[in-house]
């Protein structure tokens, strides 16, 4: 007797539409025509005898059933993709594709200096880089979109492995007027937290800055402003407030040009730790532990 089952397209198409919302949306990143991507999904339901999306001209909605089974297809798929990743573990170190989340307080900083020289050294591993903010790296991290994320710890990813790069050291930007303006460090219990600019929900360096400060009530009066330290440091050159930094930024350059002082932070939380994470039990722990190592090892 023949068992027909679904293919790996047709759930790709499935979760695909999940994440999109929008059959045009979905398609396109699923490199298909809308109509591909809506047959497959059709085939998907004729195949199993019930409706998972329910279509109308303006929204797309999911039943339960469907809900249920995209979260089924994320698996399925993430554990077909570890199919090929054995394969390619058991090769060459650091070959082959590999994705890779950056949130936005680390990609813009250290990137620049590190991936010339992991093109030299690693010529056959192509690396595909996202950039976004933590929350949504570590949720794209357990869907499978990426392989690994480039993190700043603390930060609740889930079940996952880690492997720690280096300690990155936060300072407190502060206006050229401002009178404490100077290379001094400044104690925790001194920040004026109704001064201080920050980044939006979604982004960990807000929540290491609250922790450097050193005050609970902080969370409620200081004001999250932005998606950008660079437009941030732009308003504290402004007079508008202070601002947390990390050493990797201010070492980049991004006071330059600016009236903006750093100055040290006395508190015992006063950094952050950049690691490298990826899901437990994947076939690629050895690419990634190596990869930590090549980062850890070519940070200037």
């Amino acid at each position: 007797m023949s068992v027909y089952l679904p293919t790996l397209k047709q759930l790709q198409y499935l979760v695909a539409l999940r994440d999109a919302g929008h059959f045009g949306r979905a398609a396109e990143a699923s490199f298909v025509t809308q109509s591909t991507l809506s047959a497959g999904i059709r085939e998907l339901e004729t195949l199993i005898g019930v409706v998972l999306v329910e279509r109308t001209r303006r929204v797309v909605r999911f039943t339960p059933l469907g809900e249920s089974i995209v979260a089924k297809a994320r698996t399925v798929l993430r554990e077909a993709e570890e199919l090929t990743d054995m394969a390619r573990a058991a090769g060459r170190p650091l070959s082959g594709e590999m994705r890779m989340s950056v949130i936005p307080t680390i990609a813009p900083f250290l990137l620049p200096q590190l991936l010339p020289r992991l093109r030299r050294d690693y010529p056959e591993l192509k690396l595909y880089l996202r950039e976004e903010p933590s929350a949504a790296a570590c949720e794209g991290l357990h869907h499978g979109r990426t392989d690994c994320v480039l993190l700043a710890l603390p930060y609740a990813c889930g079940e996952v492995e880690t492997a720690p790069l280096f300690d990155d050291r936060l300072f407190l930007a502060v206006p050229g007027n401002d009178a404490g303006s100077d290379t001094t460090p400044m104690v925790a219990d001194d920040i004026d937290a109704e001064r201080l600019l920050l980044l939006e929900d979604g982004h960990c360096l807000k929540d290491h800055a609250l922790r450097a400060c050193e005050q609970p009530e902080a969370r409620g009066q200081a004001m999250m402003m932005g998606t950008s330290l660079h437009t941030i440091v732009q308003m504290v050159d402004n007079g508008l407030g202070t601002t947390m930094l990390p050493q990797m930024a201010i070492d980049a350059g991004i006071l330059d040009n600016t009236a903006v002082s750093a100055r040290p932070i006395e508190a015992q939380n006063a950094s952050r730790r950049i690691a490298l994470v990826w899901r437990r039990a994947s076939p690629r722990e050895r690419d990634f532990r190596l990869l930590a190592e090549v980062l850890a090892t070519h940070r200037t």
